[in-house]
């Protein structure tokens, strides 16, 4: 069983930063389809970032991009989301999870309910 663990949240004013890590461990091999995601109270769950190891081409949200940097580290099984500019829009707790897809595409096209494997969420709180 696969087991992520996601550290890295924080308080920070609009306009900081903040570097999510999740943390994979578990299972007889690792997904390729790594995704950040985020909720806030009384809201659904939104999908922020995707990745496909070995592409250089990641999905992104269009309210984080040019914001928000996905990146994996298979050598240490981490999985990071670099946050820039954050706003207080960005407030939630974010989630790390892990896609079925074994392509590309499909990867970072799958909707949230194509994940699993959930971690328990890090909270971030942008304040204004």
């Amino acid at each position: 069983q696969v087991q992520l663990v996601e550290s890295g949240g924080g308080s920070v004013q609009a306009g900081g930063s903040l570097r999510l890590s999740c943390a994979v461990s578990g299972g007889s091999s690792s997904s390729k389809c790594m995704g950040w995601f985020r909720q806030a109270p009384g809201k659904e769950r939104e999908k922020v970032a995707v990745v496909y190891s070995g592409d250089s081409r990641p999905y992104y949200d269009d309210f984080v991009k040019d914001r928000f940097i996905i990146s994996l580290d298979n050598a240490n099984n981490t999985v990071y989301l670099q946050m820039n500019n954050l706003k207080p829009e960005d407030s939630a707790m974010y989630y790390c999870a892990a896609g079925r897809s074994r392509l590309w595409y499909p990867c970072i096209s799958s909707p949230v309910s194509d994940f699993g494997n959930w971690g328990q969420g890090t909270q971030v709180t942008v304040s204004s």
